[in-house]
């Protein structure tokens, strides 16, 4: 069973989740041929290792803190920070505080 994303036209809602952000998932929002977002949602602890992206991404903070690691830096991002990365730049992150984070990945 296909899982089910938003169509052209619907709205999303992307408020912070407050009291549920500690039993949320990761959720892909829209997937399309160029475009991907995906409300992703962390623990306090987690890292993701060092990785690439396909496409040029921004990585939006909704609430909580993480810290992100691109060209050699090192950003705590909390929320309503943006990030943009171009594509295939190598990043990390580590999830400083419960988090939700809105990843948008663009493709050629």
């Amino acid at each position: 069973m296909a899982i089910p994303h938003a169509q052209p036209g619907e709205v999303i809602d992307i408020r912070p989740l407050g009291a549920a952000l500690t039993t949320a998932k990761t959720t892909t929002l829209l997937k399309s041929e160029k475009v991907e977002i995906i409300r992703l949602v962390m623990a306090a602890g987690k890292v993701l290792a060092e990785h690439k992206a396909p496409g040029e991404i921004t990585v939006h903070c909704l609430e909580g803190k993480i810290a992100f690691t691109a060209f050699g830096n090192t950003h705590e991002l909390t929320a309503g920070q943006l990030l943009y990365l171009p594509a295939g730049e190598p990043h990390s992150v580590q999830c400083l505080e419960d988090a939700s984070i809105l990843l948008t990945i663009l493709r050629g």
